[in-house]
């Protein structure tokens, strides 16, 4: 072996990464199936070191989540906000614009409806309060979205930590409210809000609140917007090449506004739904978490909305039968949600193997790793 040779395999690394271009739908299928499997697999060893049958525990989760009418109500009532969370940070995050502010566009959002639900309740009739709860909620989210577009488009601000930190923002804001204007003077001492008059309640539609129609809504009209429009096509572009926008003639700042005041409004409207259809009332755990959540199912399903029907529906039914579990088989609550992020891991792992392939040295650029 010459010294030349040597010095290039030093020189190579053990392992590379190089992108996949040919990979077919059966395979790329077959990995995800693969990997949901190697997952359900680490998930029964657990459940073996804990001295439970993994059977069990698995059927006891489908269960509790599917098998009666409650834990089917329930599993919509968890999956409705996490949907609608995915749609409204999919354009932008199509735009590579990396809106981790769901959270407190959702916060904003139920914010500016429970005002009008403590204190427009008895003026309004029923239709109309809540058609201005849910306008309201969706100004308050474009408008908290829009904070930091504008500041991106305008001096550039890195739109990852601005988005985080308006998250907090917008918990002290309802921190504030609950402890102090909001606080109901007539509970037991604790800073709470009152609940919402009957007429500031989202109406029950097949036994959950209609917020699930709202957000199957906003489903088809986000795969309508992104994939047959103008502006859908304009937020590719953007997403693709900012050079390339601004050399085709198209505004990137008014853009960037206005995808971020769209994600803000539906995310907002997220927030409308919760508070007046699962909560009736305002706290601290509006969002529940949902908005980083949400980041896994847009991630998962590719920016796809229709496919984010059924990565949401997936993880609903995994949190409700989590909950199952750990009544029943008295399994920890941190066990639980350890199981559940194995088999999200597991998830956003095969998609990595999807996209990408490992080269290993010797193995040259036509190994398929």
């Amino acid at each position: 072996m010459t010294a030349q040779v040597k010095a290039a395999e030093h020189r190579e690394p053990l392992v590379r990464i190089a992108k996949r271009t040919d990979i077919s739908r059966g395979k790329s299928w077959a990995i995800r199936a693969a990997a949901i499997v190697l997952a359900l697999l680490l998930g029964a060893l657990i459940m073996l070191l804990l001295g439970h049958n993994p059977f069990l525990v698995y059927g006891d989760m489908i269960r509790g989540s599917l098998g009666t009418q409650t834990g089917r109500r329930e599993t919509v009532k968890i999956a409705v906000p996490l949907l609608g969370a995915a749609v409204a940070i999919a354009p932008a995050f199509m735009m590579k614009f990396w809106n981790i502010g769901a959270e407190g566009q959702i916060l904003a959002g139920g914010i500016a409806a429970t005002y009008f639900a403590l204190f427009w309740a008895d003026t309004l009739p029923k239709v109309p309060l809540l058609i201005v709860m849910c306008l309201a909620a969706a100004i308050a989210g474009a408008l908290w979205g829009l904070i930091p577009a504008f500041f991106k488009a305008k001096w550039g601000t890195n739109e990852t930590l601005f988005t985080l930190m308006l998250n907090y923002i917008a918990l002290g804001i309802e921190q504030y409210l609950q402890n102090g204007p909001w606080k109901d003077t007539k509970g037991t001492g604790f800073p709470i809000i009152a609940q919402f008059a009957s007429n500031a309640r989202l109406p029950k539609v097949l036994g959950v609140h209609a917020g699930w129609i709202i957000v199957l809504i906003f489903v088809v009209l986000m795969f309508l917007y992104l994939r047959y429009t103008k502006q859908g096509y304009e937020i590719a572009v953007v997403g693709e090449s900012e050079a390339t926008a601004r050399y085709s003639g198209m505004s990137v700042p008014k853009i960037v506004m206005r995808t971020m005041c769209i994600s803000g409004a539906i995310a907002g409207i997220v927030g409308f739904t919760v508070v007046s259809g699962a909560d009736y009332t305002l706290n601290a755990n509006t969002a529940g978490g949902v908005g980083f959540t949400a980041i896994t199912v847009a991630w998962l399903a590719g920016l796809n909305p229709i496919i984010m029907v059924f990565i949401a529906a997936f993880l609903a039914i995994l949190t409700k039968g989590s909950g199952t579990i750990q009544t029943n088989f008295s399994i920890p609550a941190s066990v639980a949600d350890v199981l559940t992020g194995i088999i999200l891991f597991a998830m956003l792992g095969c998609e990595f193997f999807i996209r990408y392939r490992l080269i290993f040295r010797g193995k040259g650029e036509h190994s398929n790793g």
